[in-house]
């Protein structure tokens, strides 16, 4: 599936290949930020050792594992962390790097996923950009008429499209808005500071391809632009380090992003056991909003993220509580208890019956204070849908 699911994530692994093989830390990180697969960077430095590993270099072409940005509460936080720094708008797109060579250009996503032949407006729009040889990175959104995000599933289908390309070209173009540059002229650039990359970024891009960003410490230009890119669609702010290489495949501190999130009040259904860590505890919740006409629940996903080892300790005894039928991973419950659930939007699904699906849900807490009736109901989310296309 491409994915570790038993709990050990690739931070883990490292680790474990470092006592495994003696090989140094940051060279197995160097490795994977440019093989991109941690199964091949492990039979490396298993079979060869340190020599092996240093094959690993970056290359056109050969797409890079992208930079990862750490969630913070807010602005305050951002500020506290870097101080003065580059923030710009955080878009809810497609992440994408364009590597260019003369006329050659290839075009790969967050997952290092080729898509060149999917995005030809990109294509075309690249090789008019004054770099004979580039690695740049953005973000491509739809957008609306008005300027406007289209939500984020338009966006999607774009990428998920292999034919008719040229239609849905036409029925949803895409912009790309660029805000990094990995390679310029025959050199790599990771370990040049952010701020300089950027600028380096904006002699050889038309402004209105270049993300929206100011450079500050003063909290309150910063405050003003982060209204400015909610007022436009847009997610919150990203927030750099001026001084920040660019280190691939890694979440750290020195990206930050800023995403203020809604919060409802819903009913628990249902919890799966949970894998590795949590093996023997009730986990990722079935989370459902009162259908104000019916009395039923309609769901709306699932989440098993912001649970500490105590919350986790204290649902499962009290789910088990109110249990009421259960199969091999799932134990359903009396739909009796209240979580407030923080989310950052809300899309359209075919999976659950009400049509509507959370993002990147979390638990925020458990409303002990609140009974069934007191939850969220589904015209609500209904209506913050709604008001959301508009």
């Amino acid at each position: 599936m491409g994915e570790i699911r038993q709990g050990a994530l690739e931070g883990l692994i490292l680790e474990a290949l470092v006592q495994a093989t003696s090989s140094p830390i940051n060279l197995l990180r160097r490795s994977l930020m440019f093989s991109g697969s941690i199964g091949e960077v492990a039979r490396t430095a298993i079979e060869e050792g340190a020599s092996g590993l240093s094959r690993f270099q970056p290359k056109l072409f050969h797409p890079i594992s992208p930079m990862l940005a750490s969630p913070v509460e807010g602005e305050d936080e951002a500020m506290d962390r870097l101080g003065e720094a580059g923030w710009e708008y955080k878009i809810d797109g497609a992440r994408i790097q364009v590597h260019k060579d003369g006329e050659e250009i290839r075009i790969f996503t967050r997952h290092l996923k080729e898509v060149t032949e999917r995005v030809p407006e990109i294509i075309h729009l690249a090789r008019q950009f004054p770099a004979d040889k580039a690695i740049f990175e953005g973000e491509a959104i739809a957008l609306r008429d008005d300027g406007r995000p289209l939500p984020f599933q338009m966006t999607m289908r774009r990428f998920g499209r292999i034919q008719d390309v040229e239609r849905i070209q036409k029925e949803i173009p895409l912009k790309p808005l660029f805000f990094d540059i990995l390679h310029l002229e025959g050199q790599f650039i990771l370990d040049v500071p952010y701020g300089k990359r950027f600028r380096q970024l904006t002699e050889r891009m038309p402004f209105e391809y270049l993300i929206p960003r100011i450079v500050t410490a003063d909290e309150a230009k910063i405050r003003d632009f982060l209204f400015q890119s909610l007022k436009a669609g847009h997610e919150g702010l990203m927030a750099k380090g001026l001084d920040s290489p660019y280190v691939a495949g890694q979440r750290g501190f020195l990206w930050l992003k800023i995403k203020p999130a809604q919060t409802l009040d819903l009913v628990i259904l249902a919890a799966e056991w949970g894998h590795g860590r949590r093996k023997g505890w009730l986990s990722n919740l079935h989370l459902g909003a009162r259908d104000a006409e019916s009395g039923k629940f309609v769901m709306l996903g699932k989440t098993f993220k912001g649970l500490t080892d105590e919350m986790l300790e204290w649902q499962t005894k009290k789910l088990l509580e109110l249990e009421i039928g259960r199969d091999e991973w799932t134990v359903y419950v009396r739909p009796e208890r209240v979580v407030e659930i923080a989310f950052n939007d809300l899309q359209e699904s075919s999976h659950y019956p009400g049509g509507l699906a959370l993002r990147f849900a979390r638990v925020k807490r458990f409303r002990e204070d609140k009974s069934p009736l007191d939850a969220d109901t589904f015209q609500k989310v209904r209506t913050i849908f709604e008001s959301s296309q508009k």
